[in-house]
């Protein structure tokens, strides 16, 4: 392994700086204060308001510094899970049932916010794109996980070809249906392992497994994979989606940033 670059030696400096900061202002003067020095640096997620708010923003603030560039694990094909497990869905609704119908040939996938051409893209636009794979674990808040192949296209292309704004921080994703929907960092959104999955273990995206289209966020736990995308936001501020959590997960209970 070659040696870091002088340019990367002061980036890997800095950013063992501010945890080492973030972790002495914490044990010293208490979360409140580790919370507003996370802040100095933007690192303060969406749900940081409230009960747990303090612990959240120390654990995302942590492992931004510390995994922003890093790889969730890849599997061997052999370790693939048979047959892949599928959870439950919520209804589908009668729009989905007409493209479903249809065979998913009117499917778009909106992308909009704070871009430079909103654009909409069919599932065969989409497969368009140079396809990637990877074979990665899905892992559920209520203690189940598969692997599974996931095919399709990273989301950082998509974002690249709509040239979002140098001010965007967040990229918020809709299900069909509106109610379930999610959001990330542009950290996350332009990892080479964020991905618009349409494919899984060689064929089409199962029904049951988010078909036909789902976002895949391999370093966070299963519920921010949204199934059944449609709709892409790009955006600088989380306060006018929804109760400006970030995302319904935590309206739900549940943290904002799952990292894992």
């Amino acid at each position: 392994m070659s040696e870091p670059s002088q340019a990367e030696s002061r980036k890997l400096s800095r950013r063992s700086l501010i945890t080492t900061g973030l972790a002495a202002t914490a044990g010293a003067l208490g979360l409140g204060a580790a919370a507003r020095f996370a802040q100095s640096y933007g690192l303060i997620p969406p749900d940081h308001a409230g009960i747990y708010g303090l612990g959240e923003t120390l654990t995302y603030a942590s492992q931004r510094l510390l995994t922003r560039h890093s790889l969730a694990r890849e599997f061997l094909r052999s370790q693939i899970s048979k047959p892949p497990f599928r959870n439950e869905m919520p209804p589908l609704n009668d729009a989905y049932k007409r493209l479903q119908a249809g065979g998913f040939a009117d499917w778009k996938l909106s992308v909009n916010g704070m871009v430079a051409q909103p654009a909409s893209f069919s599932l065969d636009q989409l497969k368009s794109f140079p396809s990637h794979s990877q074979i990665t674990m899905l892992q559920c808040e209520e203690g189940w996980s598969y692997i599974a192949e996931w095919i399709g296209v990273p989301l950082s292309r998509i974002l690249e070809s709509v040239g979002i704004h140098p001010q965007a921080r967040y990229v918020v994703y809709t299900s069909i249906d509106p109610e379930w929907w999610e959001s990330i960092d542009m950290a996350d959104a332009m990892h080479p392992q964020t991905f618009l999955a349409y494919g899984m273990n060689g064929g089409e995206l199962p029904l049951g497994n988010g078909g036909p289209l789902r976002l895949r966020v391999p370093r966070q736990l299963g519920y921010k994979s949204v199934k059944f995308v449609t709709q892409l936001t790009v955006t600088d501020s989380m306060k006018k989606f929804g109760k400006g959590l970030g995302s319904a997960s935590p309206e739900g209970g549940y943290a904002w940033y799952a990292g894992i």
